[in-house]
């Protein structure tokens, strides 16, 4: 299988970014890895050899990418409202720098699908719900929506926009992004076991959001012995990555 690691200098973070692409044809998707990991994180720990099927008969190319979470999320330490500028900057690498570099070295019409897991789902749902025009879809595993529970209830107007389940429940049932997103595949899913209580709190209030806002979307709970770990994130990919291949409209410029 193909693979390459590009380095991409963000305006944005004022940094360069890793990024590691794993096939050479397909489907473009844009990985966003757990908290505060790398961009080998997939590779580390068994995405790619589960993907392996995907990426080598080219129904798939995946490029990861790196994260700033110890600086936002994570950088429990820090000004707030620095923290939040922080992953607003991150936002803007992705959608405004990343996504074009992904478009160009894809050599694909199919606009990306994002996808990620546990801290990596949220990233991938903002990039979505913000952006829905970048995008063919997006893959969440057991994310959380609510921006505020990383920062112990606190929010400013830069976290709100960072909020998926708070800026989609004020959206306005008539807002042309809702049409956006039902001609997109949106499956997110989360286990009922061991560390995943969280996760399944904020996608059921989300779920019931998607719902009343008329967004067509798949939401899977899996079973209570489902915990918050690899080896079912692997098996999640495993099993839905090849569904949203086939579901996928041909969204093109």
């Amino acid at each position: 299988m193909e693979s390459n690691e590009y380095i991409i200098h963000s305006s944005y973070l004022n940094r360069d970014m890793h990024v590691l692409r794993y096939g050479s044809a397909g489907v473009p998707f844009l990985g966003f890895p757990t908290q505060c990991a790398p961009c080998t994180n997939y590779e580390d720990f068994g995405v790619i050899r589960t993907l392996k099927p995907c990426l080598e008969d080219g129904r798939m190319q995946l490029f990861c990418v790196q994260t700033v979470d110890c600086e936002s999320w994570y950088c429990e330490d820090g000004i707030n409202t620095w923290r939040s500028a922080r992953q607003e900057s991150y936002h803007r690498f992705v959608v405004d720098e990343l996504v074009p570099f992904i478009r160009i070295r894809s050599s694909s019409e199919v606009r990306p699908v994002v996808m990620g897991i546990d801290m990596g789902a949220t990233q991938a749902s903002i990039a979505f719900f913000r952006r829905p025009e970048l995008f063919s879809g997006v893959i969440a595993l057991s994310g959380i929506y609510d921006s505020s529970y990383y920062y112990h209830g606190w929010m400013d107007s830069t976290l709100y926009d960072n909020s998926v389940e708070c800026f989609l429940a004020n959206m306005p049932e008539d807002h042309p992004w809702i049409k956006k997103y039902n001609s997109a595949s949106i499956l997110m899913c989360c286990g009922r076991g061991p560390w995943e209580d969280e996760c399944l709190r904020t996608l059921s209030n989300l779920d019931k959001i998607l719902h009343r806002k008329r967004i067509r979307a798949i939401i899977n709970y899996w079973g209570d012995d489902v915990s918050h770990d690899w080896p079912w994130w692997r098996h999640q990919l495993e099993y839905y990555v090849p569904i949203v291949i086939k579901s996928l409209p041909l969204l093109t410029d």
